[in-house]
């Protein structure tokens, strides 16, 4: 069977889409170019070429024809209707205030509505089968947190993240913290963790959801001083930043939706679990200048589609999103909370995500969280 490609010809971000050809990669022989339309190989006709479908998938999927012509040759160009992102956190929280910016700056781009679905519960996991129920035609997306890596090495689960979803970019991370109430007597984190190891059992920490970052991230920390806690989960940042704010909670970890919240003084930051201290609280430590060196978590995330997406949509999400995702307005809400661009290209998101449960798996091994094999 063969294939066509259109990455060759992808016009630079912004920039207006040339008058190309779209070749077969596999033909022996050079192309020829019919009118305006899409390059042919010798020796197969326009209309046998057309009616195979090769034709009608790259005259809509590389923009060599506009919607009317597309039309008239009985193609359909896309996207022709609104996608659809499934963001799997409640409404309200940073992620989701980010990313429907971040779909308001894209949708002049596409041509179309985006519309975000909130999916939350399970710490953030039910994404992936979502994903991996939805048509792999482009107009189901997802973000891909990720906790939906690490949840399938901690649980068999029926859906496989590596497998099941294809990757389209890295957008952003963010920096988690170690919060108490504002009137807590706790000053620093080795107040916290000495008066844990003095009351065994008795420290009500929340956060975000069991296997999230914000819970194996304390949890490392605090299984080196043999603390045993009761871990509270949350199904995203508003309710658990409402519950350290009134003392319902004694603690909480949770990412950069605590900003606002630390800013108005209902709540202090008694630490951090980035690499360097943030600009925006420079007097808050770091996990690893408390002397934790491998207490760095960063949660990078990025969008998704269902394996199987044709590559030509994979690239126009990527160029689209790319583009959206270096406006001023979006960058602008991502340091609103504290988060920064962490963008990777498709090619590259997709060898990070090896990477990363790779290195997943030897966390969860070490906090003895990693599934055993099924029998």
């Amino acid at each position: 069977m063969q294939h066509f490609s259109t990455a060759q010809n992808s016009p630079p971000d912004g920039a207006a889409a040339p008058h190309s050809t779209t070749c077969i990669p596999s033909c022996a022989t050079p192309c020829i170019t019919t009118g305006s339309g899409p390059a042919i190989a010798p020796g197969i006709t326009r209309r046998s070429w057309m009616g195979s479908g090769l034709g009608l998938a790259a005259w809509g999927l590389t923009g060599g024809a506009t919607p009317a012509r597309a039309s008239s040759q009985n193609a359909t160009p896309w996207p022709n209707r609104p996608l659809q992102l499934i963001v799997p956190w409640p409404a309200g929280g940073a992620t989701d205030l980010t990313l429907r910016l971040l779909c308001e700056e894209a949708e002049p781009l596409l041509g179309q509505r985006i519309v975000v679905a909130n999916k939350p519960g399970a710490a953030g996991t039910l994404v992936a089968p979502a994903l991996k129920a939805a048509a792999p035609d482009g107009y189901t997306i997802g973000q891909v947190p990720l906790t939906v890596y690490r949840h399938a090495l901690m649980q068999h689960v029926p859906w496989d993240p590596v497998t099941d979803l294809e990757p389209i970019v890295q957008v952003s991370g963010v920096t988690f913290g170690v919060l108490v109430p504002s009137d807590s007597p706790w000053k620093t984190l080795a107040d916290m963790v000495s008066w844990a190891q003095a009351n065994p059992g008795r420290l009500l920490l929340g956060s975000t959801g069991v296997g999230t970052t914000a819970h194996l991230a304390m949890e490392d920390v605090l299984q080196q001083h043999s603390v045993t806690y009761t871990h509270v989960p949350y199904k995203g940042t508003a309710d658990q930043m409402l519950a350290i704010a009134s003392g319902q909670l004694m603690a909480g970890v949770n990412s950069t939706g605590f900003a606002p919240w630390v800013d108005q003084g209902k709540m202090r930051l008694l630490a951090i679990f980035s690499a360097q201290r943030s600009n925006r609280w420079p007097d808050v430590p770091t996990l690893r200048e408390l002397g934790y060196p491998n207490a760095i978590h960063t949660s990078p995330w990025g969008l998704s589609a269902p394996a199987g997406t044709p590559e030509p949509i994979i690239s126009q999400l990527h160029n689209v999103f790319k583009k959206a995702m270096f406006s001023e307005r979006h960058q602008q809400a991502l340091a609103r909370y504290d988060q920064a661009l962490i963008y990777l290209d498709t090619a590259a998101y997709r060898q990070s995500i090896v990477q990363t449960v790779a290195r997943e798996k030897q966390l969860l091994k070490r906090i003895n969280l990693l599934a055993t094999p099924a029998a």
